[in-house]
């Protein structure tokens, strides 16, 4: 029974203790109205409301693909400095945590010489001021009870804050996966346009060489073999560009994946496709974005850390009491110290309070009222944000495959009006000009879906990025 009594007592005290912890309780935020809905760009042909894997690029079944994504996700040097970040963010956190324990101190050490408080003493016993060694040895300690919380919200405010770096990480997590899919997609699809632009080249020449062929035999003029001749030239030019851009590419992907430039992966040199994605892209909802975004995660745990700011300046406008004491010894000869002469010990409270001057604690209550306000909206503007930036990404994609699909039909269209023209060509039934015209609008045609290949493949891996997928194997 009366260990009953103890323990009802003990937490009656802790009850008591706890409600005078200053500030607000943190409670996380409601999202924006209609956050957690569907998404209204979701397009059923594409998209699926299946919730995304988190390693999202294994969906392209592209070996070299996971490969490149798990090499930058352990050498990035981005990634590097978050995880460093948050290595001295959970050391803040011990540090604060360490402050609910007693604070302990010891001191040795003595000092050779005279000073007026020890002259004094021995001018008091009856005898003359000396020079002499004066020794001291002392175990001190102290601790803050936390009546008011001070303590309490601080390591409060420290976890958010080590959450919220940890957020950070995961965020750039997020962009180095994309950035590392988008730099490989852009090197296959130029190596694409690449074989695009030399196939054109080839059709040129050859309709240059035929131009010629037919104006040493009498059958053409000059101005069509010029003419023939520029066209060569300004397909060509194109080659050089496309060349440099992939380089660009490839110097960028090496960059992600913490090598230099000289350690660039020459084994995508043969990659000419860039990667796709025959099935439904999963997408989710609202909700799951929200829960999934690390950007929200981060602005969130921002909020907490902010709510507690808030407990820790109030907590200030109150009395700090703190308990001490320290034992030890301090005499002349090292004997003495353990004697009951050189003896010192104490033991007691005390109270520091400042008042009634607390302007400036209640300016700093207010100050934290006001970034609460301004994290709080910060939560919503990152929310929005998600939501948005994602409606984007899907509508984006969305265009971009209509485009594709219409470009591939105009393709399939101009290569058989191609086929046709040189055939009458050939009969002489089309005039050299006529081919031309037909020729040009082929190699234009080939050149845009060979880009819009491109554009594709990074629309679509801009969806993935802002599902904001790739972070949660870290955890």
């Amino acid at each position: 029974m009366c260990r009953a009594r103890a323990a009802a007592l003990t937490a009656s005290v802790l009850v008591c203790l706890a409600a005078c912890r200053a500030g607000p309780n943190y409670h996380p935020p409601a999202p924006p109205q209609g956050a957690n809905a569907p998404l209204v760009s979701l397009n059923a042909a594409l998209e699926t409301s299946a919730a995304p894997p988190d390693a999202w690029w294994r969906l392209y079944d592209d070996p070299r693909l996971d490969r490149l994504v798990q090499e930058a996700l352990l050498k990035n040097r981005d990634l590097a400095v978050a995880d460093a970040n948050l290595a001295a963010a959970r050391a803040v956190l011990a540090a604060v945590h360490a402050e609910r324990y007693p604070s302990t101190e010891a001191i040795a050490g003595g000092v050779y010489g005279r000073d007026p408080t020890t002259d004094e003493i021995l001018e008091i016993g009856g005898h003359r001021p000396e020079t002499l060694w004066v020794l001291e040895d002392a175990f001190q300690t102290a601790y803050e009870v936390d009546l008011f919380g001070h303590i309490h919200r601080a390591i409060e405010e420290a976890r958010a804050s080590a959450d919220s770096v940890a957020a950070a990480r995961d965020v750039t997590r997020v962009v180095i996966a994309a950035e590392t899919a988008q730099a490989y997609a852009a090197v296959c699809a130029l190596g694409e346009e690449l074989n695009v632009a030399r196939h054109s080249l080839d059709v040129v020449s050859h309709a240059w060489q035929i131009t010629a062929q037919r104006f040493d035999a009498g059958a053409g003029s000059e101005f069509d073999v010029e003419r023939t001749q520029a066209e060569v030239s300004q397909v060509q030019a194109a080659i050089p560009q496309l060349t440099g851009a992939r380089r660009v590419a490839l110097f960028e992907l090496a960059a992600l994946l913490g090598r230099t430039p000289g350690d660039a992966p020459r084994d995508l040199d043969a990659c000419v496709t860039p990667p796709r994605l025959t099935a439904l892209i999963p997408v989710g909802d609202g909700r799951m974005l929200i829960r999934r975004r690390p950007d929200v995660r981060q602005a969130e745990r921002r909020l907490a850390a902010a709510t507690a700011q808030i407990g820790v300046a109030t907590a200030e406008l109150y009395p700090a009491i703190r308990l001490s004491g320290f034992y030890g010894g301090a005499a002349s000869q090292v004997p003495a110290l353990t004697t009951n002469v050189g003896l010192m010990w104490g033991l007691g409270p005390s109270i520091s309070w400042t008042f009634p001057n607390q302007a400036g604690p209640r300016a700093r209550v207010r100050q934290a009222k006001a970034s609460q306000a301004a994290a709080l909206a910060t939560f919503d503007s990152v929310v929005i944000t998600a939501l948005k930036e994602t409606e984007q990404a899907l509508t984006s994609y969305s265009a971009s495959l209509d485009r594709r699909q219409a470009l591939a039909d105009a393709q399939q269209r101009l290569h058989r009006s191609f086929d046709i023209a040189q055939a009458e060509y050939a009969a002489g039934a089309l005039s050299t000009l006529d081919l031309l015209t037909t020729e040009q609008s082929l190699v234009a045609l080939d050149a845009a879906v060979a880009s819009s290949d491109a554009e594709l493949a990074q629309d679509q891996i801009m969806v993935f990025k802002t599902l904001g997928g790739g972070w949660q194997a870290s955890q």
